[in-house]
Parts: structure tokens; C-alpha cells; sequence
């Protein structure tokens, strides 16, 4: 596997072998401001962003859509976009990398039916030639590196996978990430990180690994196993984004809140939860403004909360909050009393 290889460059180079999956309406600012803070001194990662659409990139003003918004601490950008047609891909990369992209990544993963419709997403898992020629025409209208992020295949149909991502290679893609769950799977079903391994064996790009993560123990796990270049998580750091704090402890770094170590039992993650959300309420409503933010904060909840014991009871109290003072009231009193989190929920919300 091109372990050697640099995924990208520039004055924050990659040495944290964790990072963010590009989720729809959670991958935001907000989410990653929250997350940023959990990073150790010295440590740097990649950074996606939500998909964005390349129809619609061309004509949106940057930075201003609840999409493309900024934190004042953002770095390695690598926004992921949806897109199978040069003229709107071109426009939008340009677009991206004036607004500070370091890499671009192309969506070759999502399941949902509106991907589907207009031949994005997994869809294109369907044509390898049309897919390679995806990165073709990405490639050569990008400045900076460009990735792709894809599902896998039935175990029976492994060699065919592996066909389809060295076609992606040969037409330049920089790293994959291979998140080892079919389009039908959707989030059901046990990733298969043995295809990881076996496709990272068999290519010279960069692989990183993504699906079950969940505690930091499956990301050391994972790299072990498949040897990827870095882990992706996604729906687990809307539970626990402080995974980078507790992931830096074990790798040496310094931890990013002075005088503390990283919460290891479910108490003290509990009490962590609490804190966490207090945030993300403060940053939902800094970028996104009352009602929006709303919207967004619940859905942050909805999504982590499974991992917390009574976290039905604290959603409940998220839906039933009009305003962001209601929030921080309802936050606060649920958080008085002990809260504790599980390592594991099955992941199918």
C-alpha cells in the first residue's frame, strides 16, 4: 500500500491518522469547530466537508451557504462533491480551491435515492469506464489532489472492486476511502474491513478505512488489521468527537485541555457528552442562527445521543426546545445528574 505517500502537503502536513467523514447535515462548521477542539497540539488530519453539489457550486458564494461556512481554525480542507459532468466539476473546483481547498474529493459512495437520479454517488460504482472518467476530467481541472470515496461490492464480486479502483488510480486519484459496506447494505450489516486490507495490498495510492467505528480501541484495530493510511469516522464523532483526544493519548501527543486526560469511563464520557453539546449548541447557533441552528443542533443529538444511556430522553427534551435558551436550560438539568454513555450502539439509526 503507498503508505509513503503524501495524501497532501502544504503548511499543515497530515501526521493524525483519524478524520471526519463527509456527512450530509452534520460535517458542517460546527461539527468540525467542535472536533477541531479535541485535536492534540501538533497534530493535523484531513477535513471534509458535507457533499456539495457541482450543479449548484458554480453559482453559490462560498462561504456563505450553511455548506461551504468556515471556522476560524480551519486547515487541510478537502471538500467532497457530487458531480459527473467537466464544465460544472471544473467551475466548482476552481471555485473550491479559491476558497481554500487542499484536495477534492468525489463522491463515489452515497446510496440515497437523489444521488441515484442523476447518475452521482454509488451510481456511478455501476460504469467503471464513466467512473475513471469522472477522476480523469477532475483531475486534470484541479491544482490540488483529488480522492474518491466509495462503497464496496459483494465479497463475491471482490475482483471486480478491485478493477474498478484501479481504474480510479490509473486516472490519477491521489488516495481512496473504502467504506467496506454495499449500496444495499446502506448502514446495516458488519463493514468488511478485510476488503480494505485486500484492496490496500493491491494498489499503490493510499486507502483509508471507514465503517464500525466506534471507540478508540477500532481505530488502532483497524489500521492494525488493514494496515490504511489513516481511519474515517463518522456518525461515532457526533457521539464522541473527543475520539481525537483520546486517539492522541495513545499515540504520544499532548492533550488539547490542559491538566486533563481523555475520559475513559462511561461516566466520565457522559459528563464529556454534556460539555460537548453545550458547544455545539454555542456553535450551531453562532453559524447557523436560531432556526436553522435548531435544526441542525437536534440532528447532531439525534444522531450521537444513541450512544448515551437515556439519550432518547435527552433527544426528547431537544425536540421539545423552541429556542437555544431553552437548549442550554434543558442541556444543563439533564447534565446535573450523572450521565453515562455505552461503547456501542448497532449503528443503524
Amino acid at each position: 500500500m503507498g503508505q509513503d505517500k503524501v495524501m497532501i502537503s502544504g503548511e499543515k502536513p497530515v501526521n493524525f491518522n483519524l478524520c471526519l467523514a463527509p456527512m450530509v447535515g452534520l460535517s458542517h462548521a460546527a461539527l468540525r469547530e467542535l472536533c477541531h477542539g479535541y485535536m492534540p497540539p501538533g497534530a493535523h488530519t484531513i477535513w471534509p466537508t458535507e457533499m456539495l453539489n457541482s450543479r449548484r457550486l458554480p453559482s453559490e458564494h462560498l462561504g456563505h451557504t450553511p455548506e461551504t461556512s468556515k471556522h476560524e481554525f480551519e486547515e487541510n480542507l478537502v471538500p467532497q462533491i457530487l458531480g459527473n459532468e467537466e464544465e460544472f466539476i471544473a467551475s466548482s473546483i476552481e471555485k473550491l480551491v479559491e476558497w481554500g481547498a487542499v484536495g477534492i474529493d468525489i463522491n463515489m459512495g452515497c446510496p440515497v435515492q437523489k444521488a441515484l437520479k442523476h447518475n452521482y454517488g454509488v451510481a456511478l460504482m455501476g460504469d467503471a469506464r464513466y467512473a475513471a472518467e469522472v477522476v480523469r476530467m477532475s483531475v486534470r481541472n484541479s491544482s490540488v489532489p483529488v480522492s474518491v470515496k466509495l462503497r464496496a461490492v459483494h465479497e463475491s464480486e471482490s475482483g471486480t472492486l478491485l478493477d474498478f479502483i484501479k481504474g480510479i488510480e490509473d486516472a490519477g486519484a491521489s488516495w481512496i476511502t473504502l467504506h467496506p459496506r454495499t449500496a444495499a447494505q446502506k448502514r446495516r450489516g458488519q463493514a468488511d474491513w478485510d476488503q480494505i486490507g485486500e484492496i490496500g495490498a493491491r494498489i499503490s495510492i493510499p486507502v483509508i478505512g471507514n465503517g464500525d467505528i466506534q471507540t478508540c480501541d477500532d481505530i488502532l484495530r483497524m489500521q492494525s488489521e488493514t494496515s490504511c493510511k489513516m481511519v474515517m469516522a463518522g456518525r461515532a464523532l457526533t457521539a464522541r468527537p473527543w475520539l481525537f483526544w483520546q486517539l492522541g493519548e495513545r499515540l504520544g501527543f499532548e492533550s488539547p485541555v490542559a491538566g486533563r486526560l481523555a475520559p475513559r469511563t462511561p461516566a466520565q464520557e457522559g459528563a464529556e457528552y454534556g460539555r460537548a453539546a453545550i458547544r455545539m449548541a454555542t456553535l450551531c447557533e453562532k453559524y447557523f442562527g436560531e432556526n436553522l441552528g435548531l435544526r441542525k443542533f437536534r440532528f447532531f443529538v439525534k444522531t450521537g445521543s444513541s450512544w448515551l444511556m437515556f439519550g432518547h430522553q435527552l433527544y426528547a427534551l431537544m425536540m421539545k426546545a423552541k429556542t437555544f435558551e431553552e437548549v442550554h436550560r434543558f442541556l444543563g438539568e439533564f447534565f446535573s445528574r450523572e450521565q453515562e454513555m455505552n461503547a456501542r450502539t448497532e449503528l443503524r439509526q
